[in-house]
Formats: C-alpha cells, sequence, structure tokens
C-alpha cells in the first residue's frame, strides 16, 4: 500500500489477537453482519488517544494474552486492558495505560493474562492499516472479512502503518482507569422478551438478584452464562416452537441477552444478527466495556437494571475517560 511501512512483526500471534477499530460496521444487521469491532471498547479507545490517534482507529485485540511482537519502525505504542499480563518491552515491565517509545529491534511481549480482566489493546501511533472492508478495518470473524485477511494474527505476519508525527506522551490518572475485578456489576435494561409477556415477574427478579458465573465457552461471538431454568409465563412458544424460549425468528441488538432453553448468552460484536430465541434483557453502552474483560470459566456477573435515563448518564461518563483533556503529561 502506498505511504505505508513495517510496523510489527508477528513472532508469537496469542490465542485470537485481531486487528480491530471502533464502532466496527454499524447499521449492517440488515445485511446480516454484526459490527465486529473491540469487546472492550473502552479500553480500546483510550489506547488509542495515548499515541494521538482518533479513539476509533485501527489496533490490537489481546485475549489472554501471550502475544510477542518484534519492533520494525520507531514509533509510539500504547497498552490498556486486563492487569497481570507480564506485558514487557525488551524484558522490562512495560506500563499499561500511558505512552512509551519503542524504536526498531524492540520486542513487545506478554504472558497468559492472570487478571483482573481478559482482553488487551494495543494501539500504535498513525493505527494499524489493513484494508477498509465495507467502511472498516475490524475483523469480523464469522465472516472471515476484515483485518488481516478476515483471520486472527498468525506467526510471520508483518502489520503496517502510515507515519505520523510524534505524539504527546500521556498517562491515563488512576482516578479515571476502568475497575477490574472478578465479580463483575453489569447496567441492563429490560427486554426486549422480558416480564410479563415472556418472563414472569419472579423470573426478573431472579435475573437481576442471582450471581451468574460466566462459561468457559465464551468468545466475541457471545458469552455465555451458567444455565437457570426459568419459570417462564406461557407453557411454550406456540408457533415458533416447543420451549416459552422460542420466538419467530426476529433481529438481535448488541449486548442482548440471548436465551435459548435455560442458557443465557450475552451476545458479543462477532455475534449473530437475528434468531428464534428470546433476548430478556440488553447490557447497555457504559456496561459494554465489561463484557469484554470477564474472563471466561472464572468470573461471575450480577445484573443491574437501569432506566434510559441513567443509561444515557453512565454513557456520558465512560465516554469522559476518551478525552485526552483529562489525561496527564509525561
Amino acid at each position: 500500500m502506498p505511504g505505508t511501512y513495517g510496523l510489527f512483526d508477528v513472532i508469537s500471534p496469542g490465542l485470537q489477537t485481531t486487528v480491530q477499530d471502533h464502532p466496527g460496521r454499524p447499521g449492517l444487521q440488515s445485511k446480516g453482519f454484526f459490527p465486529a469491532g473491540p469487546v472492550d471498547h473502552l479500553s480500546f479507545r483510550v489506547a488509542n488517544v495515548l499515541v494521538g490517534n482518533d479513539p476509533g482507529a485501527a489496533g490490537l485485540e489481546i485475549p489472554m494474552g501471550r502475544l510477542r511482537l518484534r519492533v520494525l519502525a520507531e514509533t509510539s505504542v500504547a497498552v490498556t486492558g486486563a492487569d497481570g499480563s507480564g506485558l514487557t518491552l525488551n524484558g522490562a515491565p512495560l506500563p499499561l495505560w500511558e505512552t512509551v517509545r519503542v524504536a526498531p529491534g524492540d520486542e513487545i511481549a506478554c504472558s497468559i493474562v492472570k487478571g483482573p480482566g481478559f482482553r488487551l489493546y494495543l494501539a500504535v501511533a498513525g493505527g494499524i492499516d489493513v484494508p477498509v472492508v465495507m467502511r472498516s478495518r475490524a475483523t469480523y470473524t464469522m465472516g472471515g472479512i476484515g483485518g488481516v485477511e478476515g483471520r486472527a494474527l498468525m506467526k510471520g505476519d508483518v502489520l503496517n502503518g502510515r507515519p505520523v508525527p510524534d505524539p504527546a506522551r500521556l498517562r491515563l490518572p488512576m482516578a479515571l482507569r476502568p475497575m477490574l475485578g472478578n465479580n463483575w456489576e453489569i447496567e441492563v435494561m429490560r427486554g426486549p422478551h422480558a416480564d410479563p409477556d415472556f418472563l414472569t415477574e419472579q423470573d426478573w427478579k431472579d435475573f437481576v438478584g442471582r450471581q451468574w458465573k460466566v462459561d468457559l465457552n465464551s468468545n466475541r461471538v457471545g458469552t455465555r452464562l451458567d444455565p437457570h431454568r426459568f419459570a417462564w409465563a406461557r407453557p411454550s412458544g406456540g408457533v415458533a416452537g416447543g420451549h416459552p424460549s422460542n420466538v419467530l425468528d426476529g433481529s438481535y441488538p448488541i449486548g442482548g441477552i440471548n436465551t435459548n432453553g435455560d442458557v443465557p448468552v450475552i451476545l458479543g460484536p462477532d455475534g449473530p444478527t437475528a434468531g428464534g430465541f428470546t433476548v430478556i434483557g440488553t447490557v447497555v453502552h457504559a456496561g459494554l466495556w465489561k463484557v469484554g474483560q470477564l474472563r471466561p470459566g472464572r468470573d461471575t456477573i450480577r445484573f443491574r437494571e437501569v432506566s434510559l435515563d441513567e443509561a444515557l448518564a453512565l454513557a456520558q461518563r465512560v465516554d469522559y475517560t476518551t478525552d485526552p483533556r483529562h489525561y496527564e503529561e509525561l
């Protein structure tokens, strides 16, 4: 590509490291495409701001760590997200949540993320230059488009960028950093398929009152929770099917809590756009970043119902964190 140059040589790609941008490809659900993009949009956007990019510029999503990159050009990077990854630059600790200058021959590496949190995000000044597909560079794993050939990174891949002026060195203050943990509270609004037509009143109380464990079989498509037997407000799905969780096919929202029988699944950015199961609640914008940091097989969730006004206020508070005027200069 004209004007591009090599940024990183992928020595070890990690488990499922992908190129993403934000907000991905919104508006294409009617054509069968969820938007892709980062699962933790907050950490991703902050990483970009730290290197002087637009918050949505293309960067790396690194689930569970185990990434190793060789730097090919002088530039600035920032890594945000999960703790306990043993992140290093040339074997020395590399700090999270701040701008770091790197030079050709340097190596950036991390081990398995021990947490709290699950995903790391790496941004580089100018962004990662991969082809734009349907208005986005984001890797959509279900459709095999975007990013590097529509797939996760592989050993030997070379990631390119474009030359940009050196950004200011910044640090996100501790008071603004997302709070990570193992036991999460995630904000939801009820429906579109909640009580009284689909769930009973007690079902909804149970949903927001119990602690849910994140299933090991969770990924960008969906975060599975442990099974729970709802009473349901109707004996069956009628013409849609025998189980009361069945509905005639309809569209799914991002963050929708899709309930297939007794198994709730929080739909991720690579999820299905439509189907025939109830969506009993929907994670609000301000809560979606937390879904990206849930550790499969370990973390737990309690859902908290919020109103539309509260959801909008929480979204403004989250977006405040992406304003560089609140950052510290190094």
